[in-house]
């Protein structure tokens, strides 16, 4: 009891720490190209709390459409359009959401036209400010808007010059692909009414985006503190040439008509909206509350007068600071004083921010259907997450996580199928294996147990397993589904191996799926031990496309594409191109010669097969080097010139294999190396999209030292990045990590705080639980469970200072 007295004590003095004062919201909202999105990490900027369904923010529209990346509503210099409810965040491909919007305006006269945000978008002037919970940014025109979030619900309070007020709701509005495209969102219809005092209800309903989500209902509810002198309500044709609905697609933008207090988009899908306006010349502040529900106006009324009981923004904005700090922040201390390195702190709290920002928990929102059970969306992927995001909700977030797995298997439950990618209620887009069958197995292996049905679970995986999803016919990949489950099952189980000639991404899906089984076998071990070596043997299939002879760049041995009679594919065949690298190409966002590392249950064969550990290594050393990448990656390779890609997940634990080698040193250098080069508390602060969070997550097990191996109990030790930090693990334990330099005689004795790690960062020893230890990794059960201490002393030199075994590779298995 004492002990658990002690934790509760340092948990409340760590929550009156404000950690959120380092956390830079920022970070990643521009690329390589200054003043644009593009390349950057596709970041939600805004108000939120943690794993909200509400994330309010802005949204842009960019001039050059060449460069537009829209995907998080925020961009550095596009002009607003609308301030609204709902955003993801870190995401590529098609934008999603935007959706629930308000937009202040001075004028409302022509050009200005309400249903063309073209006519009223302003250019921001000055610098945008962005804290957590806070956002604010100043207009063209002279208002300035200010905002912040509570979980279902948003307040919005404008600044306007002298002259005309309008606050303009515009239902249809939703984040568009500027060039236009197959996966580009649509407005399908609703509803909104008027209310006495300014209050108003409705509903909006949306479909396509980046998963080719299927429609979705979001109904809304909200009031301003000083009643408007005239509020209306306006309909108009819909333009937009949204297929397979409705629309006037050869026509002008039309005039709004203006006049009621209720309107209806009808079967011709119309826009439509409201325009509130204040003539008090007096009034120079208007402050608004919005609450969302996918259930009812009632609960979305519900959720804004309680969640934001007043129109006080700063205690909003407390509030969701306070949330952030207890829920988020304090978990993970370390000293905040002026010695120690500003950068370092900024880039661990803004981190820990930006992985969770999504998914969004919508427990009590599901309109699909009736369940006990915990529901989260926007799963924007799990090809994403699975990779390390997932093992820090395990550890950070033990109650989320489970809710999070709770979910997956309910999905399975009632829609047939777990998602890999899930937005709007709607499973998609699989970009390569069924990745749920990864997630449940790390947290399964990890011992996660709770309210979790692992019968259920097991028999979800068994249907990614061995039950082919029907064909979506989507135009990124017409061979197969994209929606959910295996696509190409067709040929892995009968073929052992996805062949190049009937399907696509052959190559990288093979490796993913053999991943996805070897899930299975981990589960099976306590679900279905009689199907344990099924799947075990069906992990080792990546061997069946991989060509012993193949020689490339003076190496010997590389995964290939492999027709289905049997024969490979090899005529004018190159591992470190990919052609597109995407939906169609024989591998997906990272070239033959990357995955062919990417087998983390088998790391023993895959030394085996490159010719030993002399030859690995220098494959390894290879692909790190400046200027070796073959291939054009487009924004999801900006600025990177090496093969090996850390703005791409299948790389990311590619860094990490010196380890198998007993070279932990390497491990340390090459991973510190990119994180110093790629990883910056600036606006391009990130090598690629954040995707939800799964960059942000590599950072942080960069910095603690230590990162662990998808669907095993294994935690590789690497280098940290700070002296002391404590971490509130499994929901009241605590893992101590603690480092030294003094035992180096290449160190001083002592060394600034601000200065630490720099230049004294390879390991000289390890202890764990105050005892020696001579492995470069060690379990789950050794520390991750109730806790305890990891020592390292540091020095500036190498030392190979391991003399235990190498991490086991417990899917090994020769074909």
């Amino acid at each position: 009891m004492l002990l658990i007295a002690i934790i509760a004590v340092a948990q409340y003095a760590a929550a009156q720490v404000d950690y959120s004062q380092f956390v830079n919201p920022l970070i990643g909202s521009e690329g390589p190209i200054p003043g644009y999105a593009f390349g950057g990490g596709d970041i939600f900027v805004g108000g939120a709390v943690p794993f909200g369904v509400v994330k309010v923010g802005i949204d842009t529209y960019e001039d050059n459409i060449t460069l537009s990346t829209l995907n998080g509503g925020y961009t550095p210099m596009g002009k607003v359009t609308a301030l609204s409810m709902m955003h993801e965040s870190g995401t590529g491909g098609y934008p999603k959401y935007g959706i629930i919007p308000q937009m202040p305006l001075t004028t409302i006269a022509s050009p200005v036209n309400l249903l063309d945000n073209q006519t009223y978008s302003q250019s921001r002037v000055g610098n945008d400010t962005a804290r957590v919970g806070y956002f604010k940014t100043q207009f063209q025109n002279g208002v300035i808007a200010e905002l912040s979030a509570a979980r279902h619900s948003g307040i919005m309070q404008y600044s306007f010059p002298a002259g005309e007020k309008h606050v303009l709701v515009d239902v249809s509005h939703y984040l568009p692909s500027q060039s236009g495209g197959y996966s580009d969102q649509i407005y399908i219809g609703g509803e909104i009414h008027l209310q006495t005092g300014g209050i108003y209800t409705g509903y909006g309903a949306y479909g396509g985006g980046w998963n080719e989500g299927a429609p979705f209902t979001v109904y809304f509810c909200g009031d301003f503190d000083t009643p408007p002198d005239q509020a209306r309500t306006f309909r108009g044709r819909n333009t937009d040439p949204n297929p397979r609905y409705h629309t006037f697609s050869d026509g002008p933008v039309p005039q709004a008509i203006l006049g009621n207090t209720s309107e209806y988009a009808g079967p011709l899908n119309d826009r439509l909206g409201a325009l509130f306006t204040w003539t008090n010349s007096s009034l120079s502040q208007i402050s608004s509350r919005v609450g969302i529900s996918f259930i009812s106006t009632d609960k979305a009324c519900n959720f804004k007068n309680t969640e934001i009981p007043s129109y006080d923004l700063i205690a909003t904005v407390s509030a969701a600071v306070q949330e952030w700090n207890q829920d988020v922040f304090s978990k993970v201390q370390v000293a905040t004083g002026s010695s120690v390195n500003q950068t370092n702190l900024a880039l661990l709290y803004s981190s820990l921010y930006f992985m969770h920002l999504m998914p969004s928990d919508r427990t009590g929102e599901n309109p699909l259907w009736e369940s006990t059970e915990p529901y989260f969306d926007d799963f924007y992927t799990l090809w994403d997450i699975f990779r390390n995001t997932v093992s820090l909700y395990h550890l950070l977030q033990p109650s989320y996580y489970e809710g999070m797995i709770r979910s997956l298997i309910d999905i399975w439950r009632y829609e047939g199928f777990m998602p890999d990618g899930r937005s709007g209620n709607y499973n998609g887009l699989v970009q390569g294996g069924s990745n749920a069958d990864n997630v449940l197995a790390d947290a399964y292996v990890k011992g996660l147990r709770g309210g979790i049905n692992w019968t259920a679970g097991y028999e979800a995986m068994k249907k990614d397993a061995e039950v082919q999803p029907y064909n979506t016919y989507s135009f990124d990949d017409p061979s197969a589904s994209v929606k959910e489950g295996r696509g190409a099952l067709y040929d892995w189980i009968p073929l052992g191996y996805i062949s190049v000639d009937k399907s696509t991404r052959a190559v990288s899906r093979t490796v993913e799926y053999a991943l996805n089984d070897f899930a299975l076998s981990q589960v099976a071990k306590g679900e279905a031990p009689e199907d344990v070596q099924k799947y075990l043997n069906r992990s080792a299939q990546w061997q069946n496309i991989w060509a012993h002879n193949l020689t490339s760049l003076n190496f010997t041995g590389f995964l290939a594409p492999r027709f289905a009679d049997g024969t490979f594919n090899l005529t004018g065949y190159n591992p470190a191109l990919c052609g597109g690298c995407e939906w169609k190409a024989i591998s997906y966002e990272a070239t033959p010669f990357e995955y062919s590392f990417v087998v983390p249950h088998d790391a023993e064969s895959l030394i085996q097969f490159m010719g030993g550990p002399t030859a690995f290594e220098s494959r390894l050393d290879y692909i790190m080097q400046p200027n070796t990448s073959q291939q054009n990656l487009g924004a999801n390779g900006a600025g990177i010139t090496t093969i090996m890609n850390i703005g791409n997940e299948p790389d990311f634990a590619t860094p990490y294999l010196y380890n198998y080698l007993n070279k932990q040193w390497k491990s340390v250098q090459t991973s510190r190396s990119l994180a110093n080069q790629y990883f910056h508390d600036a606006n391009y602060g990130v090598p690629g999209n954040s995707d939800a969070g799964a960059l942000n997550s590599w950072l942080i097990w960069q910095m603690l030292g230590i990162y662990p191996v998808v669907t095993q109990t294994v935690y590789l030790i690497s280098s940290p990045w700070f002296e002391d930090l404590n971490m509130t693990i499994n929901g009241n334990s605590t893992l101590r990590i603690m480092a030294t330099t003094s035992g180096s005689q290449n160190s001083t004795s002592t060394t600034s705080a601000s200065s630490f790690g720099q230049e004294n960062f390879y390991v000289q020893s390890v202890k764990i639980n105050g005892a020696s230890w001579n492995k470069n990794w060690f379990d789950h059960e050794d520390i991750m469970v109730n806790g305890g201490t990891i020592e390292f002393d540091l020095g500036s030199s190498p030392v190979v200072w391991e003399t235990g075994d190498v991490p086991p590779s417990p899917g090994h298995l020769v074909l």
